[in-house]
């Protein structure tokens, strides 16, 4: 494991230690995106079994376990993470926090209301907005809060993308009260079927992202110089894909909403000119 690369290449909608950043700060936010990417991917890449998935997750908590005791990490990520948690003066458990979520998406398939969807939210998504708070240096009770609904909103939206992925991968992380509120069952899911009261359905669940991501979004005029722009543009991003999900009645069967180029150059004039 330990010569494999960081993490399978994935696309992303929202930019992670892209150029908006100050130079310094990209190298410690990339390698933290990697720790999450990296475990991200022993929960859902490839071909290994459960029980491989919970032991290689488990190596990168004992990896944690001794950067914590101030011993020398063993695998090539962690060597160069350590440096990152020590200077930056990093919390550990947010890092335990995001295993435990990707423990959890091996162990869990199925959310039966809100409240367990956000408590994965909480671990999945919100650690890495608190690591890099910490790494900027902004880590009041205001900063974090603004962060977590920022980072919870990015994970709803990504759960409403991957709607067909996740089903792929024997997950769904919609909530199984509302599916049944709106008469959805799973076989309709299964099928890619957009009819009876998906359109509703999915209307509701956007504009619930939307209300969060925008009570998270006074961070990107809280941030100054070029953190606040990048987050400005994160922020915009998800309005983005939102208003795709909206426009086209929640249909991710046919095609993943995707932010294009164009999009992201509106984003970055938008982000320029917002106060």
């Amino acid at each position: 494991m330990g010569n494999q690369p960081l993490a399978v290449d994935h696309y992303e909608n929202f930019p992670v230690a892209s150029w908006l950043l100050p130079s310094r700060l990209r190298g410690p936010v990339r390698l933290v995106y990697a720790f999450a990417r990296q475990a991200d991917d022993f929960a859902d890449e490839g071909d290994d079994t459960s029980q491989q998935r919970l032991d290689k997750l488990a190596s990168f908590g004992r990896e944690l376990d001794m950067i914590e005791r101030g011993q020398p990490a063993s695998l090539p990520l962690f060597q160069l993470l350590a440096p990152v948690i020590r200077e930056g003066r990093l919390p550990i458990q947010p890092f335990r926090e995001l295993l435990s979520a990707f423990v959890q998406d091996v162990t869990k398939a199925r959310y039966e209301d809100f409240g367990e969807v956000m408590s994965y939210c909480r671990r999945s998504a919100n650690p890495v907005g608190r690591l890099l708070l910490h790494l900027f240096g902004e880590s009041d009770t205001r900063s974090l809060a603004y962060s977590d609904g920022i980072c919870s909103a990015l994970q709803l939206i990504n759960f409403l993308q991957d709607i067909p992925i996740d089903y792929a991968r024997g997950r769904i992380y919609l909530p199984a009260d509302e599916l049944r509120r709106y008469g959805i069952a799973e076989a309709q899911i299964a099928a890619g079927d957009t009819g009876g009261r998906w359109a509703p359905f999915m209307r509701f669940q956007i504009e619930r992202a939307r209300r969060m991501l925008q009570a998270g979004a006074p961070l990107g005029r809280v941030l100054k110089g070029r953190i606040g722009f990048e987050l400005r543009t994160i922020v915009l991003g998800g309005e983005r894909i939102l208003a795709k999900l909206h426009h086209s009645n929640g249909d991710v069967f046919g095609r993943r909403p995707i932010l294009h180029k164009r999009d992201r150059l509106q984003m970055l004039v938008r982000a320029m000119f917002a106060r």
